[in-house]
């Protein structure tokens, strides 16, 4: 059985014991996943396999190394640039608030680049498998020193993100020299969660009205962290002095590129939760969507694309890159020029009331019926007629 739990005003996701008796962390044992061994086909995986096998190359260029030639590759805007100051991830050694972990993302991959760490860290989604976590030494040779490093899933495989291998996007508040001091807050963000709960430990640049948020903020006072929060860390336009902005190819970690990433992080968990479910429960003869834990999945993936419980915003938002722009731009529009990724960022983050994921492989790859219980629940839910036209016209089969 699911769950969908509010405490503090916090939206936590509490999954019982079906899935984690199914995935208990090997995610070898079921023949039907087999993560670590079973065939992938992920955008990064296939970029690799295409460099060392000399179908294409990679440009290594003074001290960004391969980023900028991976984002291109890739198609990972460098707009979407967002920057994280706190002390976490596989390559937390090198992360400081003057040399934050910048993050670069589209529909299917994230890069994650530290100006002078060893290497670049890929997180790509692969269709059937969850997110592919690999690495890439920042030494210009053939064949790529690479890598799929398991301690990554020491944090990105947990009921965080649904005990699959998924994106983890956490808000906590930090210290001025980088260390998470989660006792005082630690929070799992979605686009459900309100926005004085987002963004501990990274760094914002846009404004936000009288919206507050955590971004930007260093605690000094462990007995006081909210007086962290302030004029001087909110509604920002630019970086704070001390971030090292000439190592990075942008000085932008944008608002709005924050909300989107917020937004498809969990899109792609609940995605690879229920293709994993789904083919598992088919492998045994137990697959039905009319009752019991797999019609709440498919439900809670249907609700979340649907934009259920997105919390309101407060004030408008404006960003500070071409990030909105280059975002709205990469989807397909309809036979009126409209498109599932125009931001609205007025009082929510969407125009329209489908998330652009429903055109991610991981939703077409899903198996036949889970698909379909997707659909049917997206039926009932979307209502108003610019968002149905929308997907009549670039989502084949929908209705």
């Amino acid at each position: 059985m699911r769950a969908i739990l509010a405490a503090a005003g916090v939206w936590l996701l509490v999954t019982v014991a079906f899935a984690h008796q199914r995935f208990p962390g090997t995610l070898d044992q079921h023949p039907s996943i087999d993560y670590r061994g079973g065939t992938v086909s992920d955008v990064a995986t296939n970029l690799l396999r295409d460099v060392n096998d000399g179908r294409t190359k990679l440009t290594f260029a003074g001290t960004q190394g391969f980023l900028l030639s991976l984002l291109d590759k890739l198609d990972v805007p460098v707009e979407s640039q967002i920057l994280l100051f706190s002390k976490t991830g596989i390559q937390h050694p090198f992360t400081s608030p003057e040399r934050p972990r910048a993050l670069y993302f589209n529909d299917r991959v994230v890069v994650g680049y530290i100006p002078g760490a060893p290497f670049i860290e890929l997180a790509s989604h692969d269709p059937r498998q969850g997110v592919i976590f690999q690495s890439v030494t920042q030494t210009p040779v053939v064949p790529l020193q690479t890598a799929r490093p398991d301690r990554c899933t020491s944090c990105h495989l947990s009921g965080n993100t649904m005990f699959v291998p998924g994106i983890l996007v956490r808000s906590n508040f930090t210290a001025a020299d980088g260390h998470t001091m989660p006792a005082l807050g630690n929070f799992i963000i979605d686009h459900r969660t309100p926005l004085e709960q987002r963004w501990g430990g990274w760094y914002v640049t846009g404004t936000h009205g009288a919206a507050r948020h955590m971004g930007n903020a260093m605690v000094t006072d462990p007995s006081k962290p909210e007086g962290a929060i302030g004029e001087a860390t909110l509604n920002r336009s630019t970086l704070p002095d001390l971030v090292e902005a000439d190592a990075y190819p942008r000085q932008t970690s944008d608002i709005a590129a924050l909300m989107v990433f917020d937004h498809q992080g969990r899109a792609m968990n609940l995605l690879t939760s229920l293709g994993w479910e789904a083919r598992v429960a088919k492998a045994e003869g137990r697959l039905d969507f009319s009752k019991g834990d797999l019609r709440d999945l498919a439900r809670e993936t249907a609700d979340y694309f649907a934009l259920v419980d997105e919390a309101k915003l407060a004030a408008p938002i404006h960003g500070v890159s071409e990030f909105q722009k280059t975002f709205s731009n990469a989807g397909p529009r309809d036979r009126k020029g409209r498109s599932l990724r125009e931001l609205d960022l007025q009082t929510r983050l969407f125009r329209y009331r489908c998330s652009y994921m429903i055109y991610s492989p991981a939703f077409d790859a899903l198996p036949p019926e889970a698909k379909a219980a997707v659909l049917a629940r997206l039926r009932e839910l979307i209502t108003d007629r610019d968002t149905i036209e929308i997907l009549d016209d670039t989502k084949a089969g929908w209705r």
